[in-house]
């Protein structure tokens, strides 16, 4: 029996809870102006109800000129309060009493809500000045402070919840356009991470591309030419060619596959670094460019990232000098490693190269070039770590790049 019992009350509790969530739900598709207008409905329905015949009309009118303002309370709220507080001091000088002056309450916590400091100190004024007088009118005697106190009190209690209310709303607002913000702030941070990875992406491309398609332009033009006074050396191009082509396509696929995480060849082969120098420089002099690597200090301290970057400039700088130097140049690949600086020079002895890539104004080459996207892209990656590519024409004859990447950049985060 206890039981059947419990468990009626919690049906009836369950029952209970969702005509509230119901009614609450209803509650918030109702316009404004429908709540704003109950109050006044109720207190001309009890004038009408409560009122004799005889003192009905003056009732009515005044408990209409307290409560019909506050159909536009929401709209201009200072002036539906001045309304209503003159309404109340024409039926103080009448000498009337009446359930509408709770609609001075009304307006005054409305105007709390929606207007400043000021207007809030003014209002609670003319309440409090309303208050006194009809202290002084209307109680009995000998009671004066009491209901003086109540009074003073409701109006107080209008007052702050008005201003709270304000407050409450500045602040949600205030989230509001912060959140608004932030969606925004992170909306143009997705798209400046998406512009600077498409940037790395057709870099690391421009230096595949170029380079090996370099090389295998040279090996080419070098097995025509051997294929009918020496067979071998034509075969061993031939197969360097294919060498280049699937080195070539491991590059990009390792290149593409880091945007995937489902992409394994990334772990199979790592970027390149310093240690694939000496096979980059042995490609070029299989190609007809002599090249010599001088590595100077340990570079186990260096990045993975600047170690990327110290072979794509070297790469790209060799990649130059195969395509516009003339034959018999010899290039010189020098790196110093230290502890927070790499400093890389490339350099050749061909008569005045011209490449198509040069450094743009504001670089600093060591003679004038024309522009390009070769150099220009050197001098991005060199900027990542802080460093000024250097890139033109040497004194004594020849091209040189030079530039040095500071570990410690700043920069280095986003290479």
């Amino acid at each position: 029996m206890g039981e059947w019992a419990g468990e009626r009350v919690r049906e009836w509790v369950r029952h209970r809870a969702r005509l509230v969530t119901a009614a609450g739900r209803w509650s918030t598709r109702l316009p404004p102006v429908v709540w704003d207008s109950l109050l006044p409905a109720l207190l001309l329905l009890n004038v009408l109800t409560t009122r004799t015949p005889r003192e009905l009309p003056v009732a009515a009118a005044l408990t209409a000129a307290l409560a019909l303002p506050l159909l536009w309370r929401r709209r201009a709220p200072l002036t539906v309060f001045a309304a209503v507080a003159a309404a109340a001091f024409v039926q103080w000088l009448m000498d009337v009493q009446l359930p509408a002056d709770v609609a001075l309450l009304v307006a005054l916590y409305t105007a709390a809500a929606h207007s400043g400091r000021r207007g809030v100190l003014v209002a609670g004024a003319v309440v409090e000045a309303g208050v006194l007088l009809a202290c002084l009118r209307w109680a009995a005697d000998g009671a004066f402070l009491t209901p003086f106190v109540a009074v003073t009190a409701t109006a107080v209690a209008a007052a702050v919840l008005g201003v709270n209310a304000r407050t409450t709303r500045a602040y949600l607002a205030a989230l509001v356009e912060r959140a608004a913000r932030l969606e925004r702030e992170q909306e143009q941070q997705a798209r400046l991470a998406v512009a600077e990875e498409r940037t790395r992406i057709a870099r690391e491309m421009h230096d595949i591309v170029t380079h090996n398609l370099s090389v295998m332009v040279a090996l080419t033009d070098a097995a025509v030419y051997a294929q009918h006074r020496s067979p071998d050396r034509a075969t061993a191009a031939m197969l360097q060619i294919s060498e280049t082509g699937r080195q070539a396509l491991t590059d990009m696929r390792r290149s593409l596959g880091i945007l995937r995480t489902d992409e394994p060849d990334a772990e199979r082969h790592p970027l390149p670094g310093l240690a694939q120098l000496d096979a980059l420089a042995e490609q070029m002099c299989a190609t007809g460019l002599p090249t010599r690597l001088d590595l100077h200090g340990g570079h186990g301290h260096v990045p993975a990232t600047a170690q990327l970057t110290v072979y794509r400039l070297v790469q790209e700088a060799l990649t130059n000098t195969l395509k516009h130097a003339p034959a018999g140049t010899r290039a010189n690949v020098r790196i110093r490693c230290a502890a927070e600086t790499v400093t890389v020079d490339v350099t050749d002895n061909g008569p005045c190269p011209q490449p198509p890539a040069a450094a743009p104004s504001g670089a600093a080459p060591f003679g004038a070039a024309p522009p390009g996207h070769g150099i220009p892209g050197m001098r991005e990656r060199a900027a990542a770590y802080g460093g000024t590519l250097r890139a033109g024409p040497l004194p004594g004859g020849g091209w040189g790049v030079h530039t040095r990447l500071l570990l410690g950049s700043s920069g280095a985060v986003s290479a």
